[in-house]
């Protein structure tokens, strides 16, 4: 059956671990570095920094309880 398979994509370093990609796993060379990859996602492991966000008093809806207040 592998050969059959149609190279559509070039073959480069694995992400994970650097050996080269597989057309079934692209661009990873196996299924397990795919699912090293698919877990470093899931746990947050690739997050963008990013600085705290100032919260404006007029972004913020009225709640139910500070309606009550103003009348």
């Amino acid at each position: 059956m592998a050969d059959n398979v149609v190279k559509l994509k070039p073959t480069r370093p694995c992400p994970v671990c650097g050996k080269p990609s597989t057309q079934v796993h692209h661009p990873f060379c196996s299924g397990r570095c795919a699912d090293i990859d698919l877990n470093r996602w899931l746990s947050g492991a690739y997050v963008i920094p990013a600085g705290p966000v100032a919260e404006d008093d007029d972004d913020v809806l009225p709640t139910a309880d500070s309606a009550d207040e103003e009348e």
